[in-house]
């Protein structure tokens, strides 16, 4: 019986010098082929457990792409901003004999990325791959030959064909946490020009094949280990996930893996734990999640499934918190109602309370018995509750006298949705039915009582906990992420929100 307490949260119911060219490559696979590649995976990867899982999470080929047109944007700006190290060294060259050379002062006029893909690797995480990247820059030159004469002026050199490909493993840290490292890398310069401007051309065309020559060199020794430091450099932006979410001053909720990550041709699929435990105690409920599978679906960036143990566990630990129960008294009840919460009233169904307690206010106390339980058929959500009903009458010196107890199962249906990156609820009483557990008063009949407790449930006690649920629980959801598009359908032992991803 869903009288469930403003606490009920059933709520069925994240080169120095030359470290050049991408030291802020830091591939911006941040954000969002972090969010794609890792984000969901930043739901943890954890080792298999054999656990089952109360939460999966899909990211699809759609939600890859997203992410690689976040991350390539950004990577793009973030490219412009780079630093290129002034490059020097000496040449032998005929007939003049030893060149002394160096670049410097180099700043980028141009950068592209005009080709790049994201894919997923079996087994193993997330590719990225960028080719036919140009960049397209100014410096200064200077040389120095026969010890004494000196030579100068400008340069644009053009960086074309740029290819980089890297493959990102996951797995899971000693705080529960994902880590990411590369696990492979290529990268190549297809090749450099340079077009040198003022002192004696003749001079700088003789050494022009040993700068090509250096300046590809220093790139392609510099490019990998600065995408693997800038995979490296994810993890502490990965190490702000919460693994357990707070729901409110009783509850949080774990998304801890529990299991690997099953990576496929076409998505990523991560089983949860997606369990409720009171704040500073995690004591198992007594059942644990029914196996479920997400249907073949890719119209979405991200499924998630919530499987019925996700808020059974919520109901689990909110009885255990002695939160489901709620006094009712006859203020909460609406001023427009002919019943009011007095002996008089119930008089009228039971006498003997109006002659034993003449003229006294009442206060009634619901409480659940034992925790909730929330059922999910295709397109239905009901919920079942089993609790009890204490009338007291209020004493003049405000001592409560037991009048009766009454034994309540209800069933109630539960409208779910998603609201932000929260999934909410609100509930309609389907069915009521009481039986006598003490009476105080003597003998009567429950059943003249049967609309009197249907008008207080649907006055007082939904509304209460439908406010309460309104409020929601948190999703997995890593930074400023936002749903959008969302759809949830309601499916056998869980339900399944489809939806595309915002980052703001």
């Amino acid at each position: 019986m869903s009288f469930t307490s403003p606490s009920l949260t059933d709520p069925a119911l994240r080169v120095r010098p030359h470290s050049t060219l991408l030291q802020q490559y830091k591939i911006r696979l941040d954000m969002v082929t972090l969010w794609c590649v890792l984000t969901l995976l930043s739901l943890h990867s954890l080792e298999a457990s054999g656990t089952n899982a109360g939460v999966k999470v899909r990211v699809t080929e759609k939600g890859l792409e997203y992410g690689r047109q976040i991350g390539i944007a950004a990577l793009q700006e973030k490219l412009k901003s780079i630093k290129i190290p002034d490059l020097s060294g000496t040449e032998e060259v005929s007939p003049i004999g030893k060149v002394s050379y160096s670049l410097t002062g180099i700043q980028i006029l141009n950068l592209g990325l005009p080709s790049s893909a994201v894919g997923l690797v079996p087994n193993t995480g997330v590719s990225l791959s960028i080719i036919d990247a140009y960049i397209n820059l100014h410096g200064n030159w200077r040389v120095k030959y026969l010890r004494i004469i000196k030579d100068s002026g400008s340069f644009d050199l053009n960086l074309g064909g740029l290819s980089i490909g890297v493959t990102i493993g996951v797995k899971r840290d000693d705080t529960g946490r994902p880590m990411v490292s590369s696990t492979g890398c290529t990268a190549s310069v297809g090749h450099v020009s340079i077009k040198f401007h003022g002192g004696a051309s003749w001079l700088y065309n003789l050494f022009k094949e040993y700068i090509d020559k250096a300046l590809r060199s220093a790139l392609q020794k510099q490019i990998c280990p600065l995408v693997n430091e800038a995979v490296d450099e994810m993890n502490p932006q990965l190490k702000t996930l919460n693994v357990l979410a707070q729901v409110d001053k009783y509850a949080e909720i774990e998304y801890s893996m529990v299991e690997s990550p099953v990576v496929s041709n076409s998505s990523i699929d991560l089983s949860l734990k997606g369990e409720f435990y009171n704040i500073g105690q995690h004591k198992e409920p007594p059942f644990s999640p029914t196996p479920f599978s997400l249907p073949p679906q890719d119209s979405n960036m991200l499924y998630i499934g919530l499987s019925a143990f996700t808020p059974n566990s919520a109901g689990f630990v909110y009885n255990n918190a002695g939160v489901l129960s709620l006094y009712i008294t006859d203020d909460m009840i609406p001023s427009s109602s002919p019943f009011r919460l007095n002996t008089k009233t119930f008089g009228a169904f039971i006498p003997q309370i109006a002659k034993q307690y003449p003229g006294l206010m009442m206060k009634l106390l619901v409480k659940t018995v034992k925790e909730p339980k929330i059922v999910f058929e295709p397109n239905n959500v009901t919920l079942q509750a089993s609790g009890t009903v204490t009338a007291y009458a209020i004493q003049p010196n405000a001592t409560l006298s037991p009048l009766f107890v009454l034994n309540v199962d209800a069933s109630v249906s539960a409208k779910i949705y998603v609201t932000g990156v929260k999934v909410a609820g609100t509930l309609t009483l389907n069915e009521l039915d009481m039986t006598l557990g003490t009476s105080y008063v003597g003998p009567f009949q429950v059943k003249s009582l049967d609309n009197v407790f249907r008008m207080i449930l649907k006055a007082v006690v939904i509304p209460k906990v439908n406010a309460y649920l309104e409020q929601g629980y948190p999703l997995p959801a890593i930074g400023k992420m936002n749903l959008i598009n969302t759809q949830l359908q309601i499916l056998k032992d869980y339900m399944l929100i489809g939806t595309d991803v915002l980052f703001s």
